[in-house]
């Protein structure tokens, strides 16, 4: 009986101990299950914190320095659709010539040194009239924000009477496009220099305040919802001068069409039949240049696969 009694024993205490190991077993897989589900749930949450700051990172893409934006505030005599454009010459002039310019984009700066000295003359002859639209397509396209801020010292140009004189002179002084200069006040004021009378303290807190960076930020939505090809974009009376690539309207070309114009309309012209004679014998300063033909809007333009947009590097002028 003893011996029955011991294998009896033997027998529970070995089915104690896999009992036992198995709970061990099942105790262990239960805590590696926690681990794993502890594990994958930091995982997530640290996804999606990465998530969040990549989602920072791109709403912030071509803001200025991380300032913040502030309300819409136009600049003096801002006109168009929603107060967006700069309006330099004669109101009462026959022709509006329609510019979308970036103070970073070297194809802007070949249009202006092409054709200023044309687009100039025909203002102050009262024939043409023109409306400035500021983007800021490099900005996004090589990073930094000079063509945000540049637009913005300009816009406090205006405040200023002073559009026209600055705006030339910032394209006259543009940096290279991977050079970000104007993203530094201290350069932009330096240059409000150039223009007599700019440079106030008036001047120099709307440029360092930005006042102007949503307005500006504005005119950028209405660009990209033109879906225009690319800057610069310039239009005569609605339409695209250099539509046709292989015979774009070259400065002399545009003198003579706004001039033609007024005369169709029975405007009033000094000296019409110089002005004739002129447009046929006397080439306007700024005429006679291969490249104003070159600064094409397809110069800069728009990626469509999500590339960088940027200015073509060999455009006239660069």
């Amino acid at each position: 009986m003893s011996e029955k009694n011991d294998g009896a024993n033997r027998d529970a205490t070995k089915r104690s101990a896999r009992e036992r190991l198995q709970e061990e077993r099942q105790r262990q897989k239960t805590q590696d299950k926690r681990r794993r589900t502890l594990i994958v749930a930091s995982a997530v949450v640290g996804v999606l914190g990465l998530a969040t700051v990549v989602g920072v990172i791109a709403a912030n893409t071509g803001k200025s320095g991380g300032s913040k934006a502030g309300p819409v505030v136009a600049p003096s005599g801002a006109t168009g659709k929603d107060a967006l454009a700069i309006r330099t010459g004669k109101g009462e002039a026959k022709s509006t010539l329609t510019v979308w310019e970036d103070f970073r984009c070297p194809a802007c700066k070949s249009f202006e040194d092409n054709y200023r000295d044309t687009i100039h003359e025909l203002e102050a002859k009262g024939l043409l009239k023109v409306d400035y639209h500021l983007v800021t397509l490099i900005d996004g396209n090589m990073g930094g924000s000079g063509s945000l801020k540049g637009a913005n010292a300009a816009a406090c140009a205006q405040d200023a009477g002073k559009f026209t004189e600055y705006h030339d002179v910032l394209f006259q002084n543009q940096p290279q496009e991977v050079d970000d200069a104007y993203g530094k006040n201290e350069k932009l004021l330096e240059l409000a220099g150039k223009v007599n009378g700019l440079d106030t303290p008036a001047f120099r807190k709307c440029v360092e305040d930005g006042t102007h960076n949503s307005w500006v930020g504005k005119s950028h939505e209405a660009f990209i919802a033109g879906k225009h090809r690319g800057t610069p974009t310039v239009l005569l009376d609605g339409k695209n001068i250099f539509a046709d690539e292989a015979n774009p309207v070259t400065p002399q070309k545009l003198k003579e069409q706004v001039e033609g114009a007024a005369k169709g309309s029975g405007g009033t012209v000094a000296d019409k039949g110089a002005d004739k004679a002129a447009g046929k014998a006397s080439p306007s300063a700024g005429s006679g240049t291969k490249a104003g033909a070159k600064a094409s809007p397809s110069a800069s333009k728009t990626a469509s696969n999500g590339s960088a947009n940027r200015s073509a590097t060999g455009s006239p002028g660069d």
